[in-house]
């Protein structure tokens, strides 16, 4: 990927639904991507047993992800072929890619949280740094939409403050489609 630009599909909130992720990992073929970020809540409340990232490893996309709310480590360790950068970063090219999640029902982020994105995106030597979370960060256009005006999370917001990622991929308002 060195010299060409990182092309990512960005979703979040598939809530278990293989239609969605046959869907999304049409498109994503059908644009070429280079990677598929799936922004948590990737099963939903119903716990079926579904190969949700299926649709993307048989057409060869890579996949990275992080939890949200509605995803529990034991969902999450049956995804074998996709990585979890919950705490981690990857790096595709000049592009390093941070997660931080929110699993186990858990609706909003700590001091822990903080520490750890900033940790994270001290040890990426990236040009262009990407954060992915669940959560959508307070102050931005997502809250007018979410639930009556849902709050942003602060702890966030002030992690991307300190670390100044070039891109926030987020989800969890499912009313906020395409912000």
């Amino acid at each position: 990927l060195m010299g060409k630009k990182l092309k990512i599909l960005a979703a979040g909130d598939l809530h278990g639904s293989l239609s969605v992720a046959e869907r999304l990992a049409k498109k994503g073929k059908r644009e070429k991507v280079d990677l598929v970020v799936l922004a948590g809540d990737i099963f939903g409340y119903e716990k079926e047993d579904v190969e949700i990232l299926e649709p993307f490893i048989k057409r060869g996309q890579r996949v990275v992800f992080v939890p949200g709310n509605c995803d529990f480590d034991e969902d999450l360790e049956k995804l074998k072929d996709g990585k979890n950068l919950h705490g981690r970063y990857v790096c595709y090219g000049d592009v390093g890619i941070a997660g931080i999640g929110n699993g186990n029902w858990k609706l909003w982020l700590e001091n822990e949280d903080f520490k750890l994105i900033n940790e994270v995106f001290s040890k990426m030597k990236s040009k262009k740094k990407i954060l992915v979370s669940h959560l959508h960060a307070r102050g931005t256009r997502a809250e007018l939409f979410g639930y009556d005006g849902w709050e942003g999370d602060d702890v966030l917001r002030h992690a991307i403050e300190k670390v100044n990622p070039d891109i926030l991929i987020s989800a969890h308002i499912h009313e906020a489609e395409g912000i």
